[in-house]
Protein backbone atom coordinates (compact mmCIF):
# COMPACT_ATOMS: atom_id res chain seq x y z
CA UNK A 1 0.00 0.00 0.00
CA UNK A 2 1.01 3.41 -0.62
CA UNK A 3 2.77 5.63 2.02
CA UNK A 4 0.55 7.24 3.40
CA UNK A 5 0.98 11.31 5.40
CA UNK A 6 -1.51 12.65 8.16
CA UNK A 7 -1.15 16.15 8.96
CA UNK A 8 -3.12 16.95 11.71
CA UNK A 9 -2.53 15.01 15.48
CA UNK A 10 -6.22 16.05 16.49
CA UNK A 11 -8.96 13.49 17.19
CA UNK A 12 -9.50 13.77 13.01
CA UNK A 13 -5.86 12.72 12.29
CA UNK A 14 -5.38 10.19 15.58
CA UNK A 15 -8.61 8.23 14.67
CA UNK A 16 -7.63 8.26 10.78
CA UNK A 17 -4.70 6.70 11.56
CA UNK A 18 -6.23 4.06 13.61
CA UNK A 19 -9.05 3.31 11.79
CA UNK A 20 -6.44 2.65 8.44
CA UNK A 21 -4.28 0.84 10.61
CA UNK A 22 -7.00 -1.27 12.22
CA UNK A 23 -7.44 -2.35 8.50
CA UNK A 24 -4.26 -2.55 7.06
CA UNK A 25 -1.90 -2.98 9.78
CA UNK A 26 1.25 -3.22 7.72
CA UNK A 27 0.45 0.05 6.41
CA UNK A 28 2.94 2.91 6.28
CA UNK A 29 1.09 5.61 7.96
CA UNK A 30 2.54 8.81 9.17
CA UNK A 31 0.84 11.69 11.43
CA UNK A 32 2.56 15.36 11.77
CA UNK A 33 0.75 17.35 14.76
CA UNK A 34 2.42 21.02 15.00
CA UNK A 35 2.18 21.27 18.77
CA UNK A 36 3.89 19.02 21.18
CA UNK A 37 0.83 17.38 22.02
CA UNK A 38 -1.66 15.59 20.31
CA UNK A 39 -5.26 15.78 20.39
CA UNK A 40 -6.08 19.47 19.49
CA UNK A 41 -8.77 20.96 21.70
CA UNK A 42 -9.67 17.42 23.07
CA UNK A 43 -7.17 18.37 26.32
CA UNK A 44 -8.11 17.28 30.12
CA UNK A 45 -6.04 18.91 32.25
CA UNK A 46 -5.88 17.58 36.01
CA UNK A 47 -4.83 20.11 38.43
CA UNK A 48 -5.29 19.78 42.38
CA UNK A 49 -7.38 17.12 42.44
CA UNK A 50 -9.83 19.44 39.94
CA UNK A 51 -10.02 17.89 36.16
CA UNK A 52 -10.75 19.83 33.65
CA UNK A 53 -11.88 19.87 29.82
CA UNK A 54 -10.18 22.45 27.64
CA UNK A 55 -13.31 21.54 25.12
CA UNK A 56 -15.07 18.79 24.70
CA UNK A 57 -16.18 17.80 27.75
CA UNK A 58 -18.54 14.64 26.35
CA UNK A 59 -19.88 12.71 23.24
CA UNK A 60 -23.33 11.86 23.20
CA UNK A 61 -23.43 7.43 22.88
CA UNK A 62 -25.70 7.60 20.24
CA UNK A 63 -23.28 7.02 17.47
CA UNK A 64 -21.60 3.56 17.59
CA UNK A 65 -18.15 4.05 16.36
CA UNK A 66 -17.02 6.20 19.18
CA UNK A 67 -18.08 3.99 21.40
CA UNK A 68 -16.44 0.43 19.83
CA UNK A 69 -13.47 2.79 19.50
CA UNK A 70 -13.43 3.19 22.99
CA UNK A 71 -13.79 -0.39 23.66
CA UNK A 72 -10.58 -1.53 21.32
CA UNK A 73 -8.93 1.44 22.93
CA UNK A 74 -9.49 -0.70 26.47
CA UNK A 75 -11.51 2.28 28.01
CA UNK A 76 -14.21 2.05 29.88
CA UNK A 77 -16.94 4.52 28.51
CA UNK A 78 -18.56 6.79 31.62
CA UNK A 79 -22.35 8.35 31.09
CA UNK A 80 -23.33 11.08 32.49
CA UNK A 81 -25.68 11.38 35.68
CA UNK A 82 -29.53 11.34 36.01
CA UNK A 83 -29.32 14.87 36.63
CA UNK A 84 -27.70 16.12 33.63
CA UNK A 85 -30.84 15.35 32.23
CA UNK A 86 -31.95 18.80 33.69
CA UNK A 87 -31.04 21.41 31.90
CA UNK A 88 -31.82 25.11 32.36
CA UNK A 89 -32.09 28.18 30.54
CA UNK A 90 -31.49 31.38 31.86
CA UNK A 91 -34.46 33.64 30.73
CA UNK A 92 -35.97 37.13 32.26
CA UNK A 93 -33.32 36.59 35.26
CA UNK A 94 -35.20 33.06 36.18
CA UNK A 95 -32.99 30.10 35.49
CA UNK A 96 -36.01 28.27 33.97
CA UNK A 97 -35.59 24.04 33.89
CA UNK A 98 -35.50 23.13 29.97
CA UNK A 99 -38.84 20.78 29.85
CA UNK A 100 -38.61 17.62 28.72
CA UNK A 101 -42.03 16.21 27.02
CA UNK A 102 -44.76 18.36 25.65
CA UNK A 103 -47.03 18.24 28.42
CA UNK A 104 -44.14 20.27 30.73
CA UNK A 105 -43.08 22.33 27.62
CA UNK A 106 -46.66 23.77 27.29
CA UNK A 107 -47.23 24.01 31.56
CA UNK A 108 -43.66 25.72 31.62
CA UNK A 109 -43.44 29.49 32.15
CA UNK A 110 -40.04 29.59 29.75
CA UNK A 111 -42.47 30.67 27.02
CA UNK A 112 -45.47 32.85 27.49
CA UNK A 113 -48.86 31.86 26.58
CA UNK A 114 -48.68 33.10 23.55
CA UNK A 115 -45.59 31.64 22.63
CA UNK A 116 -46.48 28.28 23.58
CA UNK A 117 -49.49 28.42 21.47
CA UNK A 118 -47.58 29.84 18.35
CA UNK A 119 -45.56 27.06 18.13
CA UNK A 120 -48.69 24.99 16.79
CA UNK A 121 -48.98 26.94 13.78
CA UNK A 122 -45.61 24.93 12.80
CA UNK A 123 -48.01 22.31 11.44
CA UNK A 124 -48.78 24.74 8.67
CA UNK A 125 -45.84 27.08 8.61
CA UNK A 126 -44.64 27.69 4.88
CA UNK A 127 -41.55 26.09 3.49
CA UNK A 128 -38.51 28.13 3.59
CA UNK A 129 -35.35 29.02 1.07
CA UNK A 130 -33.33 25.72 0.66
CA UNK A 131 -29.86 27.06 2.73
CA UNK A 132 -31.85 29.70 5.18
CA UNK A 133 -30.41 30.79 8.83
CA UNK A 134 -30.76 28.61 11.90
CA UNK A 135 -32.44 32.06 13.03
CA UNK A 136 -34.59 32.33 9.27
CA UNK A 137 -35.96 28.74 10.21
CA UNK A 138 -36.51 29.05 13.75
CA UNK A 139 -38.49 31.83 13.40
CA UNK A 140 -40.54 30.55 10.70
CA UNK A 141 -41.48 27.07 12.21
CA UNK A 142 -41.33 28.06 15.80
CA UNK A 143 -42.33 31.76 15.80
CA UNK A 144 -39.56 34.55 17.20
CA UNK A 145 -40.20 33.97 20.95
CA UNK A 146 -39.23 29.97 20.59
CA UNK A 147 -36.41 31.05 18.67
CA UNK A 148 -34.52 33.72 20.94
CA UNK A 149 -35.14 31.73 24.36
CA UNK A 150 -34.60 27.91 23.26
CA UNK A 151 -32.81 28.06 19.52
CA UNK A 152 -30.37 30.77 20.31
CA UNK A 153 -29.15 29.07 23.16
CA UNK A 154 -28.82 26.00 21.88
CA UNK A 155 -26.93 27.01 18.74
CA UNK A 156 -24.37 29.53 21.22
CA UNK A 157 -24.40 26.19 23.19
CA UNK A 158 -23.14 23.61 20.49
CA UNK A 159 -21.48 26.26 18.07
CA UNK A 160 -20.79 29.45 19.71
CA UNK A 161 -22.64 30.64 16.91
CA UNK A 162 -24.50 33.61 15.71
CA UNK A 163 -27.85 31.81 14.50
CA UNK A 164 -28.43 34.75 11.92
CA UNK A 165 -25.53 32.86 9.94
CA UNK A 166 -25.58 29.36 11.15
CA UNK A 167 -26.96 27.03 8.06
CA UNK A 168 -29.91 25.37 9.40
CA UNK A 169 -28.72 22.39 6.42
CA UNK A 170 -25.41 22.09 7.16
CA UNK A 171 -25.61 22.23 11.46
CA UNK A 172 -28.83 20.50 11.77
CA UNK A 173 -29.07 18.04 8.82
CA UNK A 174 -31.47 15.91 10.71
CA UNK A 175 -34.04 18.98 11.12
CA UNK A 176 -34.07 20.07 7.44
CA UNK A 177 -34.46 16.72 6.55
CA UNK A 178 -37.17 16.03 8.43
CA UNK A 179 -38.77 19.30 7.31
CA UNK A 180 -38.09 18.43 3.60
CA UNK A 181 -39.86 14.96 4.17
CA UNK A 182 -42.72 15.49 6.58
CA UNK A 183 -43.47 19.59 5.86
CA UNK A 184 -43.65 19.74 9.50
CA UNK A 185 -41.32 18.89 12.39
CA UNK A 186 -43.99 17.91 14.76
CA UNK A 187 -45.92 15.57 11.88
CA UNK A 188 -42.52 14.39 11.08
CA UNK A 189 -41.55 13.37 14.74
CA UNK A 190 -45.09 11.93 15.25
CA UNK A 191 -44.95 9.95 12.18
CA UNK A 192 -41.28 8.56 12.97
CA UNK A 193 -42.42 8.00 16.59
CA UNK A 194 -45.19 5.79 15.12
CA UNK A 195 -42.66 3.86 13.03
CA UNK A 196 -40.27 3.22 15.93
CA UNK A 197 -42.61 1.65 17.88
CA UNK A 198 -43.88 -0.29 15.25
CA UNK A 199 -40.23 -1.49 14.83
CA UNK A 200 -39.34 -1.87 18.38
CA UNK A 201 -36.83 1.04 17.72
CA UNK A 202 -35.87 3.56 20.60
CA UNK A 203 -37.47 6.75 20.78
CA UNK A 204 -36.35 9.19 18.13
CA UNK A 205 -35.89 12.87 18.12
CA UNK A 206 -35.32 15.72 16.13
CA UNK A 207 -31.99 16.21 17.80
CA UNK A 208 -29.13 14.51 18.08
CA UNK A 209 -30.26 12.42 21.26
CA UNK A 210 -28.23 10.13 23.40
CA UNK A 211 -26.81 10.25 26.63
CA UNK A 212 -23.68 12.00 27.36
CA UNK A 213 -20.58 9.96 28.18
CA UNK A 214 -17.14 10.50 28.72
CA UNK A 215 -14.67 8.79 31.07
CA UNK A 216 -13.50 8.23 34.41
CA UNK A 217 -10.38 10.56 33.45
CA UNK A 218 -11.82 12.70 31.33
CA UNK A 219 -12.20 13.00 26.80
CA UNK A 220 -7.92 13.43 27.49
CA UNK A 221 -8.09 10.06 27.63
CA UNK A 222 -8.79 8.49 23.97
CA UNK A 223 -5.86 10.63 22.81
CA UNK A 224 -3.29 9.43 25.43
CA UNK A 225 -4.73 5.97 24.00
CA UNK A 226 -4.51 6.48 20.39
CA UNK A 227 -1.11 8.24 21.20
CA UNK A 228 0.38 5.10 22.53
CA UNK A 229 -1.58 2.77 19.74
CA UNK A 230 0.00 4.73 17.11
CA UNK A 231 4.06 4.79 18.85
CA UNK A 232 6.51 6.17 16.58
CA UNK A 233 4.18 6.67 13.78
CA UNK A 234 2.86 10.25 15.40
CA UNK A 235 5.51 12.75 15.22
CA UNK A 236 4.58 15.92 17.49
CA UNK A 237 6.10 19.76 16.93
CA UNK A 238 6.37 18.97 13.83
CA UNK A 239 4.45 21.27 11.45
CA UNK A 240 3.95 20.75 7.68
CA UNK A 241 4.97 24.74 5.77
CA UNK A 242 3.46 23.47 2.74
CA UNK A 243 1.96 21.32 0.40
CA UNK A 244 4.09 20.32 -2.91
CA UNK A 245 3.11 18.31 -6.46
CA UNK A 246 5.83 15.68 -6.60
CA UNK A 247 6.07 13.53 -9.50
CA UNK A 248 2.99 11.31 -8.73
CA UNK A 249 2.39 12.01 -5.30
CA UNK A 250 3.52 15.14 -2.83
CA UNK A 251 6.28 16.45 -0.67
CA UNK A 252 5.41 18.15 2.40
CA UNK A 253 8.22 21.03 3.53
CA UNK A 254 8.34 20.81 7.58
CA UNK A 255 9.09 23.48 9.59
CA UNK A 256 12.37 22.23 10.35
CA UNK A 257 13.58 22.67 6.91
CA UNK A 258 13.11 19.00 5.88
CA UNK A 259 11.42 17.54 3.12
CA UNK A 260 8.73 14.43 3.26
CA UNK A 261 7.09 12.65 0.00
CA UNK A 262 4.15 10.95 0.15
CA UNK A 263 1.83 8.90 -2.40
CA UNK A 264 -1.37 9.93 -0.08
CA UNK A 265 -1.62 12.86 1.56
CA UNK A 266 -4.74 14.10 4.56
CA UNK A 267 -4.80 17.44 5.21
CA UNK A 268 -6.74 16.60 9.00
CA UNK A 269 -5.52 20.48 10.28
CA UNK A 270 -8.28 23.12 11.06
CA UNK A 271 -9.22 25.15 7.78
CA UNK A 272 -7.47 28.07 8.71
CA UNK A 273 -4.35 26.13 8.71
CA UNK A 274 -5.06 24.06 5.93
CA UNK A 275 -5.45 26.84 3.81
CA UNK A 276 -2.31 28.33 4.72
CA UNK A 277 -0.42 25.11 3.52
CA UNK A 278 -2.41 24.66 0.79
CA UNK A 279 -1.28 29.09 -0.46
CA UNK A 280 1.40 27.76 -2.93
CA UNK A 281 0.11 24.39 -4.17
CA UNK A 282 -3.57 25.65 -4.88
CA UNK A 283 -5.28 28.97 -4.63
CA UNK A 284 -8.25 28.25 -5.25
CA UNK A 285 -8.48 25.54 -3.13
CA UNK A 286 -7.06 27.89 0.02
CA UNK A 287 -8.75 30.68 -0.72
CA UNK A 288 -12.19 28.32 -0.29
CA UNK A 289 -11.57 26.51 2.93
CA UNK A 290 -9.80 30.16 4.67
CA UNK A 291 -13.80 31.00 4.18
CA UNK A 292 -14.61 28.74 7.05
CA UNK A 293 -14.51 31.01 10.12
CA UNK A 294 -13.71 30.46 13.57
CA UNK A 295 -14.71 32.43 16.39
CA UNK A 296 -12.52 33.29 19.81
CA UNK A 297 -13.90 31.09 23.02
CA UNK A 298 -12.57 30.55 26.51
CA UNK A 299 -13.44 28.13 28.85
CA UNK A 300 -13.14 28.98 32.39
CA UNK A 301 -12.91 26.63 35.30
CA UNK A 302 -14.17 28.06 38.78
CA UNK A 303 -14.18 25.26 41.49
CA UNK A 304 -15.70 26.55 45.19
CA UNK A 305 -15.74 24.73 48.25
CA UNK A 306 -19.24 22.90 48.58
CA UNK A 307 -20.62 24.66 51.58
CA UNK A 308 -19.66 28.04 50.07
CA UNK A 309 -22.18 27.76 46.79
CA UNK A 310 -26.15 27.89 48.08
CA UNK A 311 -27.72 27.12 44.71
CA UNK A 312 -28.72 23.66 43.87
CA UNK A 313 -26.13 22.04 41.27
CA UNK A 314 -28.86 19.50 40.34
CA UNK A 315 -28.18 19.29 36.56
CA UNK A 316 -26.16 19.86 33.81
CA UNK A 317 -26.06 23.59 33.97
CA UNK A 318 -27.76 26.40 31.94
CA UNK A 319 -27.21 28.58 29.01
CA UNK A 320 -27.91 31.83 27.97
CA UNK A 321 -30.05 33.33 24.94
CA UNK A 322 -28.40 36.62 23.41
CA UNK A 323 -30.95 38.50 24.18
CA UNK A 324 -29.97 38.48 27.56
CA UNK A 325 -27.34 40.82 26.42
CA UNK A 326 -24.60 38.57 29.30
CA UNK A 327 -21.25 38.19 29.48
CA UNK A 328 -21.24 34.18 28.88
CA UNK A 329 -22.46 31.82 27.00
CA UNK A 330 -23.41 29.37 29.88
CA UNK A 331 -22.33 27.54 32.54
CA UNK A 332 -21.94 23.96 32.93
CA UNK A 333 -21.97 22.21 36.04
CA UNK A 334 -19.46 19.53 35.58
CA UNK A 335 -18.78 18.19 38.94
CA UNK A 336 -22.94 17.35 38.98
CA UNK A 337 -22.24 15.74 35.19
CA UNK A 338 -19.74 13.39 36.00
CA UNK A 339 -17.63 11.33 38.73
CA UNK A 340 -14.47 12.26 39.55
CA UNK A 341 -14.13 15.97 37.93
CA UNK A 342 -13.40 18.05 41.65
CA UNK A 343 -12.14 16.79 44.92
CA UNK A 344 -14.21 15.78 47.50
CA UNK A 345 -16.09 18.35 49.14
CA UNK A 346 -15.42 20.92 46.39
CA UNK A 347 -17.55 21.59 43.01
CA UNK A 348 -16.42 22.64 39.52
CA UNK A 349 -18.17 25.02 37.37
CA UNK A 350 -17.28 26.22 33.94
CA UNK A 351 -18.84 28.32 32.06
CA UNK A 352 -17.79 29.62 28.32
CA UNK A 353 -17.24 32.89 26.86
CA UNK A 354 -16.52 34.56 23.79
CA UNK A 355 -18.38 33.28 20.67
CA UNK A 356 -18.92 34.58 17.25
CA UNK A 357 -21.21 37.52 18.48
CA UNK A 358 -18.72 38.23 21.26
CA UNK A 359 -15.45 36.61 20.49
CA UNK A 360 -13.38 40.12 22.12
CA UNK A 361 -14.87 39.18 25.61
CA UNK A 362 -12.81 35.49 24.78
CA UNK A 363 -9.39 37.61 24.34
CA UNK A 364 -8.98 39.16 27.39
CA UNK A 365 -6.66 38.83 30.16
CA UNK A 366 -7.05 36.45 32.72
CA UNK A 367 -8.02 38.88 35.27
CA UNK A 368 -11.05 40.27 32.99
CA UNK A 369 -12.12 37.10 32.58
CA UNK A 370 -11.68 35.78 35.83
CA UNK A 371 -14.03 38.94 36.76
CA UNK A 372 -16.71 38.70 34.07
CA UNK A 373 -17.20 34.95 34.70
CA UNK A 374 -17.60 35.97 38.76
CA UNK A 375 -19.44 38.87 38.07
CA UNK A 376 -22.03 37.00 35.87
CA UNK A 377 -22.65 33.82 38.55
CA UNK A 378 -23.03 36.17 41.35
CA UNK A 379 -25.79 37.61 38.99
CA UNK A 380 -26.90 34.46 37.75
CA UNK A 381 -26.75 32.51 40.63
CA UNK A 382 -26.35 34.19 43.68
CA UNK A 383 -22.45 32.85 44.34
CA UNK A 384 -20.92 35.81 45.94
CA UNK A 385 -17.59 33.82 47.13
CA UNK A 386 -14.79 34.32 44.77
CA UNK A 387 -13.29 30.37 43.59
CA UNK A 388 -11.15 28.24 45.47
CA UNK A 389 -9.38 27.01 42.16
CA UNK A 390 -9.47 28.98 38.56
CA UNK A 391 -8.10 27.12 35.06
CA UNK A 392 -8.53 29.39 32.18
CA UNK A 393 -8.34 27.62 28.26
CA UNK A 394 -8.41 30.57 25.52
CA UNK A 395 -8.95 29.21 22.14
CA UNK A 396 -8.14 32.21 19.55
CA UNK A 397 -9.47 30.18 16.79
CA UNK A 398 -12.33 27.95 18.74
CA UNK A 399 -15.21 26.19 16.21
CA UNK A 400 -15.66 26.08 12.82
CA UNK A 401 -18.68 28.35 11.68
CA UNK A 402 -20.92 26.09 8.96
CA UNK A 403 -22.36 29.61 7.97
CA UNK A 404 -24.95 30.03 4.81
CA UNK A 405 -23.02 28.58 1.77
CA UNK A 406 -21.10 25.99 3.80
CA UNK A 407 -23.09 23.17 1.80
CA UNK A 408 -22.26 24.79 -1.43
CA UNK A 409 -18.33 25.90 -0.08
CA UNK A 410 -18.17 21.57 0.73
CA UNK A 411 -19.00 21.06 -3.05
CA UNK A 412 -16.22 23.30 -4.54
CA UNK A 413 -14.39 21.99 -2.48
CA UNK A 414 -14.55 18.47 -3.57
CA UNK A 415 -14.46 19.71 -6.84
CA UNK A 416 -11.61 20.98 -6.87
CA UNK A 417 -10.29 18.00 -4.86
CA UNK A 418 -10.67 16.03 -8.15
CA UNK A 419 -8.17 17.52 -9.78
CA UNK A 420 -5.64 16.04 -6.90
CA UNK A 421 -5.55 12.39 -6.55
CA UNK A 422 -5.39 11.12 -2.93
CA UNK A 423 -5.20 14.28 -1.40
CA UNK A 424 -7.89 14.73 0.87
CA UNK A 425 -9.26 17.03 3.45
CA UNK A 426 -10.84 16.13 7.04
CA UNK A 427 -11.82 17.16 10.48
CA UNK A 428 -14.58 19.10 12.28
CA UNK A 429 -14.77 22.02 9.92
CA UNK A 430 -16.42 20.09 7.51
CA UNK A 431 -18.88 17.50 7.62
CA UNK A 432 -19.96 17.63 11.24
CA UNK A 433 -18.41 19.43 14.35
CA UNK A 434 -18.64 16.73 17.13
CA UNK A 435 -16.17 14.07 18.61
CA UNK A 436 -18.88 11.60 16.96
CA UNK A 437 -18.68 13.02 13.72
CA UNK A 438 -14.91 13.26 13.49
CA UNK A 439 -14.41 9.74 14.07
CA UNK A 440 -17.38 8.21 12.14
CA UNK A 441 -15.96 10.56 8.97
CA UNK A 442 -12.70 9.15 10.01
CA UNK A 443 -13.64 5.41 9.70
CA UNK A 444 -15.44 6.50 6.17
CA UNK A 445 -12.72 8.15 5.19
CA UNK A 446 -9.88 5.22 6.13
CA UNK A 447 -12.48 2.95 4.00
CA UNK A 448 -12.36 5.09 1.14
CA UNK A 449 -8.67 5.31 0.79
CA UNK A 450 -8.14 1.51 1.35
CA UNK A 451 -10.50 0.67 -1.27
CA UNK A 452 -9.18 3.21 -3.61
CA UNK A 453 -5.42 1.87 -3.32
CA UNK A 454 -6.87 -1.91 -3.24
CA UNK A 455 -6.73 -2.73 -0.11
Amino acid sequence: MAKIVIIGGGISGLSLAYAILEREPLADVTVFEAEKRPGGKVWTDKVNGFLCESGVNGFLDNKPKTIELSLKLLLNPLRSSDAARQRYIFSDNILHRLPESPVSFFSSNLLSLYGRVRILYELIAPKGADDESLAEFAKRRLGKEAYEKLIDPMASGIYAGNPETLSLKSCFPRIYDIENKYGSLIRGMITLQKEAKRSGKAKVSAGPGGTLTSFYDGMGMVIDSLKKSLGERLMTGTRVIAVEKKNKGYALQLSGGSVVESEIVVIASPAYSASEMLKGFDKQLSSVVAEISYPAVSVVCFGYKKERISHKLNGFGFLIPYRERRKILGTLWDSSIFLNRAPEGYVLLRSMVGGARASELAMQDDSGLTDTVAEELKNIMDIKAQPDFVRIYRHEKAIPQYNIGHSNRLRTIAGILLKHRDLYLTGNAYRGISFNDCIENSYKLAENIIEKEGG
